[in-house]
């Protein structure tokens, strides 16, 4: 068995029912078990003005799959030796580029264009969840822009569901680490890559922006399996 998929189903086990793999996409997989680039269900230019298609392009075609390569090379590595010493300093390769791969995969289903519903948050149970754990969504918003924005250096803001409280919460991982202590329900990359090029250095500006943008039917979707799985 190999280390991501120790991670994945670790991630599984804390983050979706027990049939079912991390979030769709999120470890595609070719025929001989090499871990592929996810397609887009949508333009890079679909989510504008709020994140260009340059940012896009660069942040999938790029940055996505270099941890798609970093993965797969470091797999192989781990799969062709049996020393201990040498799986072990593989151990943060394959930490940092899986996770990567797993966040980045549900970060782009995270994401539609506006005239496909993005930024819209309909009466229904998420809405509904979100006003009894926050107060408002107006609060909630707030509250998990303040907590992304002060994560130091590069890591991922989310809203997780906790099968132990039953409640939606805010969670924050650094660098590439995967939400494993929740089930994530919507994941912000504060990378600066994920929005450098347009807002600079006003991470503020960049938060303020995506939520126009944020898929809130897949993060209902993922909320509903999750409660019913707790």
């Amino acid at each position: 068995m190999s280390f991501l998929t120790t991670v994945a189903r670790s991630a599984t086990r804390a983050a979706r029912p027990a049939t079912r793999a991390v979030p769709a996409a999120s470890l595609s997989l070719a025929a001989r078990g090499v871990h592929t680039l996810p397609k887009l269900d949508y333009a890079y230019d679909a989510l504008e003005p709020h994140i260009s298609r340059k940012i896009m392009e660069l942040h999938h075609s790029k940055h996505h799959q270099a941890y798609v390569n970093g993965l797969n090379a470091a797999e192989e590595a781990y799969a062709k030796t049996a020393a201990p010493k040498e799986q072990i300093k593989l151990q943060s390769a394959l930490k940092f580029n899986g996770g990567g791969h797993i966040n980045h995969s549900l970060f782009w289903k995270n994401l539609a264009p506006q005239s496909q519903g993005g930024g819209e948050l309909t009466s229904g149970p998420l809405k509904d969840a979100i006003v009894a754990d926050f107060g408002s969504v107006d609060a909630f918003k707030k509250k998990m822009n303040t907590v992304t924005a002060a994560i130091q250096g590069s890591g991922w803001g989310w809203l997780g569901y906790n099968p132990e409280t039953k409640k939606l919460e805010i969670a924050t991982t650094p660098n590439q680490d995967p939400l494993l202590s929740h089930v994530p329900i919507i994941g912000i990359d504060i990378w600066e890559h994920a929005f450098y090029l347009q807002y600079h250095n006003v991470k503020a500006d960049y938060l303020t922006a995506i939520w126009n943008v944020v898929n809130f039917k897949e993060a209902e979707r993922r909320f509903l399996e999750a409660a019913k799985s707790a």
